[in-house]
């Protein structure tokens, strides 16, 4: 069975796409066929995240959406709105049936972990029922801490083992900034990485950069997983 990442987010726009895009790049760059996963995308067109990861990876084979809806909503409110419901355990099956095309698949959450995905289940139900070790991506500033927080414990009481957080476009501005990776690291007791805000013209850059940034040590848990 392949393992799964799961690119989890404290809020819809905190940077899971790009991290999603540095994990999945760096697998298949050491020669693991990693293959990214979206469950399901909104507020397409324009946005699709399936495409900037397999973009930044230079291969389709890299990343796969199962369900486009249009509206920029949650996807169960967005699919009963277009008279397309979605069903959760036909999603979760083929989930299982898409990463067991690949050794390593990187789920990309949608929006947070208790954003309502199809029927009375949410994203949280689909990270935890495919046993998946989650990577929780966050906002740097002011106001990240409870948001994080419950966010790390929401994963935990379903028995998800939580990587790490990752604090996007950190610019140590603040002090907030400054001190919100020590005190993420108290209140959970996971490691927090921090990617500064990076302007990049193209996925591939754009997930470069957030790779690099990354420290070794993060990449030593990635690499247990394969």
């Amino acid at each position: 069975m392949s393992d799964t990442v799961a690119v989890v987010g404290t809020d819809t726009g905190v940077g899971k796409t790009a991290v999603a895009a540095a994990i999945t790049d760096w697998f298949r760059e050491r020669g693991t066929d990693a293959r990214a996963i979206k469950p399901a995308q909104t507020g397409h067109p324009p946005d699709d995240d399936a495409a900037f990861v397999a973009d930044a990876c230079g291969t389709d084979d890299a990343a796969i959406c199962l369900r486009y809806l249009e509206e920029p909503l949650a996807p169960r409110v967005a699919g009963e709105r277009a008279d397309e419901p979605l069903e959760y355990e036909a999603l979760l099956e083929d989930c299982r049936r898409e990463r067991e095309r690949a050794p390593v698949s990187v789920l990309e959450g949608i929006g947070g972990v208790r954003v309502p995905l199809a029927g009375d289940r949410e994203v949280l139900d689909l990270v935890a029922d495919l046993a998946a070790t989650a990577v929780v991506v966050a906002r740097s500033g002011l106001g990240t801490l409870n948001h994080t927080a419950l966010t790390v414990a929401a994963l935990e009481r379903r028995g998800v083992d939580v990587l790490g957080i990752v604090c996007n476009e950190y610019e140590g501005a603040s002090v907030a900034e400054r001190t919100n990776p020590a005190e993420l690291e108290r209140l959970t007791g996971r490691p927090v990485e921090t990617v500064p805000s990076l302007s990049a013209s193209n996925p591939g850059t754009l997930a470069t950069g957030v790779r690099e940034a990354l420290s070794p040590a993060f990449y030593a848990r990635l690499a247990d997983r394969e």
